[in-house]
């Protein structure tokens, strides 16, 4: 699958606004309510408080830790990189998570379709532009699918809770930290320093994270040649890396553009972590909106594959010029240009540039078919 879509503009981090009608809730940047406590009557991500989900948690953790290795990873990532077990749509894979329950999470019980939409639809509340991050939203979790037999049926600690770096020192901040200690990795000393096999500001995406749900959609999304804003896939990749965004971590291997990631992946995970209730979404009423939003991703798929054979430019170049048409294509549909309009655009990009009308496309659309026809 293929998805163009407008780059947001970075740099603006939204401010969290308390209002006077509540107690201890929250508005995080418009209507969206954080609640005080979890669906347990508990505070989030509380792993000490004693619940009737907490020693199972624990659990969890103890044999995610011992095991996380860095072998381990790039065996999975060998393995699950090859995208050779299932094709479905998103939203058959969206409706796969009625079956799935998340162990690791101390704050939900619920079936984890519930959870993606409770958290698309706090986004959408209070961001209704940015249809990107609604889509990020919707698709972020669907890498839990592992644990089903159709795609390996891997065991909980091989799929959900917190991630974090393998093939370097694991961080005090890491959630049951002293379970790592049992991890071989923990007393190799290539793998137990600070910087163990990378080098300082590497960029993140040259970091093995310990192997789950995260990884795995990330994957499927660069695999498929997706083309989410850097935003997107750097949320979906590292939405459970709590050790960076809430604690600060491993920011020595960080480069510019994951600092600047790291902004929207902030706002990001105030809605994915307090969304979190009991509260049920009535999925047959919101579904038509998710599904315009994929049959739009469908649709942009296949503008793409007939703008790329006219790109005679490297991978590298590329990307930003596949941005550009993503602005191009996002401008025309807000526009409402017709069927006709868009032919002949696509006419123009092939053969004949002088057939553009500036009437109907402006100086920036002007811009990037130049590029494209270079």
């Amino acid at each position: 699958m293929t998805i163009l879509i407008e780059q947001p503009e970075f740099g603006i981090e939204v401010e969290e606004k308390k209002v006077p009608n509540s107690e201890k809730d929250l508005v995080l940047d418009g209507g969206f309510v954080q609640p005080h406590a979890n669906a347990f009557g508990h505070n989030f991500r509380d792993y000490e408080a004693e619940s009737e989900r907490q020693e199972g948690v624990e659990i969890f953790y103890k044999t995610n830790h011992i095991n996380q290795t860095y072998e381990f990873v790039k065996k999975m990532r060998e393995e699950y990189g090859k995208l050779d077990k299932v094709e479905m749509s998103i939203w058959e894979c969206c409706e796969l998570l009625n079956n799935v329950v998340d162990e690791s999470d101390p704050d939900l019980d619920e079936p984890q379709i519930e959870h993606l939409l409770q958290t698309a639809e706090a986004i959408r509340k209070d961001y209704p532009n940015e249809d990107w991050l609604h889509l990020t939203a919707l698709i972020h979790d669907l890498g839990k699918v592992l644990l089903l037999p159709s795609f390996g049926e891997l065991p909980q600690w091989a799929v959900v809770g917190d991630t974090y770096p393998v093939g370097c020192a694991f961080d005090e901040s890491i959630v049951h930290h002293k379970y790592f200690k049992e991890n071989p990795d923990y007393n190799n000393p290539a793998y137990n320093t600070k910087f163990g096999v990378y080098e300082k500001g590497c960029g993140l995406d040259n970091v093995f994270m310990s192997w789950g749900h995260d990884d795995y959609m990330y994957l499927v999304a660069k695999e498929n040649k997706s083309t989410l804003p850097s935003a997107g896939l750097f949320i979906v990749r590292y939405h459970s890396f709590y050790a960076l965004h809430r604690a600060g971590a491993y920011k020595h291997l960080m480069n510019e553009e994951d600092e600047e990631n790291l902004k929207w992946l902030k706002i990001f995970n105030k809605y994915d972590l307090y969304s979190k209730s009991k509260v049920r979404i009535d999925v047959e009423k919101v579904k038509p909106y998710y599904l315009s939003l994929i049959e739009k991703a469908k649709q942009l798929d296949s503008l793409t594959k007939l703008y790329r054979p006219y790109l005679r430019r490297s991978t590298q170049e590329l990307v930003p010029v596949l941005k550009q048409i993503g602005v191009l294509i996002n401008k025309m549909i807000r526009c409402n240009e017709t069927d006709m309009e868009i032919e002949i655009l696509k006419s123009s990009l092939v053969d004949e540039p002088w057939l553009l009308d500036q009437s109907v496309i402006n100086s920036t659309m002007v811009q990037v078919l130049e590029l494209l026809v270079q």
